[in-house]
């Protein structure tokens, strides 16, 4: 569900055109284009996982690791004035908490 929703959610900013760009605020864009290319990534974890695949446990470990890369690109951005979201900000923070549970808990 996570994943779809980042798909969706992504997508719909991405591909709905200036109205949808307006209404998302200062998007970051390259934060963006992850959030949504990682989408499938997550969905592609998540059925690993449920399938008890040894793999999805390294996937979303490299989730976990790109999504801390990212977020560390995002603070630079924003340390050096750039614009942006709290909500981008917070949708971040989730992100990688999640994940590094998940990452945590697969592969232990």
């Amino acid at each position: 569900m996570f994943g779809a929703l980042t798909i969706f959610s992504g997508g719909s900013v991405l591909f709905g055109g200036e109205k949808a760009q307006q209404a998302a605020g200062n998007i970051v864009g390259f934060v963006l284009v992850f959030n949504f290319l990682a989408g499938f990534l997550y969905v592609l974890a998540g059925i690993g996982l449920l399938w008890r695949k040894r793999w999805a446990s390294w996937l979303a470990a490299a989730i976990l690791t790109a999504t801390l890369v990212v977020f560390a690109a995002f603070g630079i951005h924003v340390l050096q004035g750039g614009t942006f979201e709290m909500r981008t900000l917070g949708a971040m923070t989730l992100r990688t908490v999640v994940w590094a549970v998940i990452a945590w808990v697969a592969l232990n």
